[in-house]
């Protein structure tokens, strides 16, 4: 839809496809009804339990929830009255924006019974966007009224144009209500005295948070980090540190919240929480978790993390205990994560895990099924693994911990799912097993303690079958270069087949050797 600009807003927690259009049904039907009563009120004497009628029972929360699920019904149904404008469904476009029309009059009516304080701009937008919805569908009422093809043409334009302004408006409006809500929800937070009160505007905000990206950058540009670090700095609010950190992890996915946690001294902050052992695990576990988003890798914003250097030690040292001590898989991973990407945010991170003896920490709990107990977890261990492994002293450790066969056994790793997600995380799995074994069988030691586990057959099995590493070629890229270094190191364990093919090529030469090569089922 390109002639529109639909707001960003819209995203909504991913559910089933029938539970999703179960839940819209009940606001479709709301609206069919309010098409034949002309907009006018249902009365709700005999239906006190009405979904769709907003009283005080609701929580903020699910006014916010009911009035984003409106609005993605709306956006929805503007993108769908382009499409049959494009085809001159013109009986379609009128119905459908006869909907539209009632669906933001609902929206609006439910949204001001129970706002707080709108604006003046919120309430002349909302006349605006009634107005220029009446005019829309005076517009296509007109369209169905003529069979004329030359009255149609010189209209489309015109109703084009007006599609194209209610979308801006609706969209100006969406805007002007989230940021009110959010500007409410961090006021209460301020102000308040009171854990209940304060715990259920941070939930309320925690919810918005999960809406996507736009509605993080609305509450960070609203000061919604500094609120929340706030909180993080009061005993009396202690209770509320887990939850208080898993919303700050959230707003600080998008730049706008990373700048604010800058200002606010946070990473100090989230040092002292997880160097404090009066702390609970769980707020020990959701203060990694702000940790692991901030140091993500995948993040293109990491230059204001120049003061994070200067509490690194000490927040890995807390975050090695961690892992160490943790009680869930959950918690593990948690702990896991932050650490996987500090050894990508600096080498000095490294050094100091092998300081702690953190290899031998990591590798004692991937026996423990207890605690490693996913694909997701493995991806951490083996993450870090990999990273230290350009230090020349891992080699030892990883000998002393039992390592190799660990790292063979990653080169196994399936998913029991079969779900997207567990599926990647399975081929990250064995990507980075394969680049750990080419890292550390530089050292003679290693390399033949990984022969006689049987690693060069698996690897082999690798390259030639793509249903063992599911079709993955930075899977096929890593498991040749393991296989050409222990190659190296131990050449009577290949087959003249396999060393023509895998080894003695250059490497892109085998790689689109495999990459085309037919399973045999012989």
């Amino acid at each position: 839809l390109s002639s529109l600009s639909l707001p960003s807003s819209m995203h909504l927690i991913q559910v089933d496809s029938v539970q999703r259009w179960m839940e819209d049904l009940k606001l479709m039907t709301d609206c069919e009804c309010m098409c034949i009563l002309q907009s006018k009120p249902i009365s709700i004497e005999k239906d006190e339990q009405n979904e769709l009628m907003l009283s005080s029972q609701y929580s903020t929360c699910d006014n916010l929830q009911l009035l984003l699920k409106r609005a993605w019904i709306i956006s929805t149904e503007l993108t769908r009255i382009a499409q049959k404008l494009e085809k001159n469904r013109w009986q379609r476009v009128h119905s459908m924006t006869v909907r539209v029309n009632c669906h933001v009059r609902s929206m609006i009516n439910e949204y001001n019974t129970f706002t707080r304080n709108p604006s003046e701009e919120m309430h002349q937008f909302e006349k605006l966007l009634i107005d220029k919805c009446s005019e829309f569908t005076a517009f296509t009422e007109r369209c169905i009224q003529t069979e004329d093809e030359e009255i149609l043409k010189s209209m489309k334009s015109c109703i084009n144009e007006t599609l194209t302004t209610v979308a801006q408006y609706f969209g100006q409006l969406i805007e002007l209500v989230l940021t009110h809500e959010a500007q409410n929800l961090l006021r209460q937070i301020e102000l308040s005295d009171s854990v209940h009160v304060t715990e259920s505007a941070i939930s309320s905000l925690f919810s918005l948070t999960q809406e996507g990206a736009h509605l993080c950058r609305i509450i960070a540009k609203e000061g919604g980090v500094v609120t929340l670090f706030k909180i993080c700095r009061q005993d009396c609010f202690r209770c509320l540190y887990p939850q208080t950190l898993r919303t700050l992890a959230s707003i600080c996915c998008v730049e706008e919240g990373m700048h604010q946690l800058e200002k606010v001294d946070g990473i100090l902050c989230l040092a002292d929480i997880l160097t404090d052992n009066s702390h609970s695990e769980a707020t020990h576990a959701e203060a990694a978790a702000v940790i692991a988003q901030i140091t993500s890798p995948h993040l293109t914003f990491t230059q204001h993390l120049s003061s994070f250097l200067e509490n690194m030690e000490e927040i890995v040292t807390a975050l090695v205990k961690l892992c160490q001590e943790a009680s869930s898989g959950e918690v593990f991973l948690l702990a896991s994560a932050a650490l996987a990407n500090i050894t990508f945010f600096d080498t000095m991170a490294c050094e100091i895990l092998l300081q702690l003896n953190a290899m031998k920490i990591l590798l004692a709990a991937c026996s423990d099924k207890r605690i490693v107990d996913t694909p997701y977890s493995r991806d951490q261990v083996v993450t870090i693994l990999a990273n230290m492994s350009v230090l020349d002293q891992c080699a030892s450790e990883i000998i002393q911990g039992n390592g190799i066969q660990l790292l063979m056994e990653m080169l196994f790793e399936k998913s029991s799912s079969g779900s997207s997600a567990e599926v990647a995380a399975c081929e990250r799995v064995q990507q980075k097993s394969a680049v750990t074994l080419a890292r550390l069988s530089r050292d003679p030691e290693v390399a033949d303690a990984a022969v006689k586990l049987s690693c060069i057959p698996r690897l082999i099995k690798l390259c030639r079958s793509p249903t063992e590493r599911n079709n993955s070629d930075s899977v096929l890229v890593a498991c040749l270069a393991a296989l050409r270094r222990l190659a190296v190191m131990s050449p009577e364990g290949l087959e003249d087949s396999d060393f023509q093919q895998l080894v003695k090529p250059r490497l892109v030469d085998s790689f689109l050797l495999c990459t085309n090569m037919e399973e045999s089922f012989v």
